[in-house]
């Protein structure tokens, strides 16, 4: 699979900056995912009659890895793909599936995941935004926050309260399938220091959801948004997120690295070779049917510090020897990730929470 990808990847990235690329999944374009799309590429693992590929999960890795080896911008499909397809398929009625799972492989349907709350941040369990039954549905209202490209999404998957209150923790939790251009949905896009705009706050005010809203079992949602986030932490995309800049700087190195640059680069691809084995395991895991929740957790805490590690490393090395300093791609490329790198351990469930996960998966806790 890798070659046809590797080729249409390199036709569509054709001239495409290093410190745009850097992007990668954080990087919305709608006109490229619909491309990929039409190759058959978004939605592999959905079976043929919903209108995906019908193909295992390592061929989506193969996938994942190159779009995000090269920096393709697959924001647009992302969460669709890798979160919501799978959620459905899984949980969904067959309603459900028939409507979105085709739209979703078409490239038509973009999705975002309602998780955090404001002065909840990865503590999921404390919810607070909650569905209440009215006659032919239920009616909304809450706050999401750190929601990532809701502005430019059609769909929210959101986990909501549907009965006690957050002292019940993982009781009473829900997920919805949420229209964001129903009335009483307000979105409002939150500015990153590097100027882009791709969280926002989204507010819910008596907004009234269809009976089929519901996605899987009322109260169902905590063990649900479990098996969403194993495949959220598990990927290629929680070790990657700097390897278009460290393939820029390993390029200008040429044949001639100091002996400081030799050990940096090679630090940095000792730690890259383990985890991405990790990853692919974790692959294993999910195509046999299992939740990995807490190797997921221990592969994105440890997967996360390498991303920040990277752009670290590399400005040490610049600033040991200036005339590395001269390529203007690699400076532009740097600064992007130097701003941006300390939300890789936020993203997707903080490091505290994550070892607090580990800890318990141990019985350490």
């Amino acid at each position: 699979m890798r070659a046809p990808v590797k080729a249409f990847i390199a036709e569509q990235l054709a001239g495409s900056p290093a410190h745009l690329r850097a992007r990668s999944w954080s990087g919305f374009d709608a006109g490229f995912s619909k491309a990929l799309a039409a190759r058959g590429w978004v939605g592999v693992g959905i079976p043929k009659q919903y209108g995906g590929a019908g193909l295992d999960p390592f061929s989506r890795f193969v996938l994942v890895e190159e779009l995000l080896a090269a920096g393709a911008p697959v924001a647009a499909h992302w969460f669709a793909d890798r979160q919501s397809a799978p959620l459905i398929l899984h949980y969904g009625s067959e309603a459900q599936r028939t409507s979105f799972l085709p739209r979703i492989c078409r490239g038509e349907l973009f999705f975002c995941i309602g998780m955090s709350e404001p002065n909840s941040g990865s503590d999921l369990a404390s919810v607070r935004s909650r569905a209440e039954r009215v006659p032919g549905g239920w009616k909304l209202n809450g706050q999401k926050i750190w929601t990532t490209y809701a502005h430019k999404s059609h769909y929210m998957i959101a986990l909501i309260r549907t009965s006690g209150t957050s002292e019940d923790r993982q009781q009473g939790l829900s997920q919805f399938l949420v229209d964001l251009s129903l009335p009483g949905v307000t979105v409002n896009p939150i500015k990153l220091g590097t100027g882009d705009s791709d969280f926002n706050e989204v507010f819910f005010e008596d907004v009234i959801l269809p009976e089929d809203a519901l996605v899987g079992t009322e109260g169902n949602g905590w063990q649900q948004v479990n098996a969403e986030l194993a495949f959220e932490r598990s990927g290629p995309e929680r070790i990657y997120s700097s390897l278009v800049l460290l393939d820029l700087w390993a390029s200008l190195l040429g044949g001639d690295p100091t002996p400081d640059e030799a050990a940096r680069l090679g630090r940095m691809l000792a730690r890259l070779a383990p985890l991405r084995a990790m990853s692919v395991a974790m692959t294993g895991l999910l195509a046999a049917g299992q939740s990995p929740l807490t190797e997921a957790a221990l592969f994105k805490d440890a997967g996360t510090a390498l991303e920040q590690q990277i752009p670290a490393e590399i400005a040490d090395a610049i600033a040991a020897r200036p005339d590395r300093a001269a390529d203007p791609e690699l400076l532009r490329t740097l600064a992007y990730l130097m701003q941006l790198n300390h939300v890789f351990s936020l993203r997707g469930g903080t490091r505290e929470i994550l070892r607090g996960m580990i800890a318990r998966g141990l019985g350490l806790r």
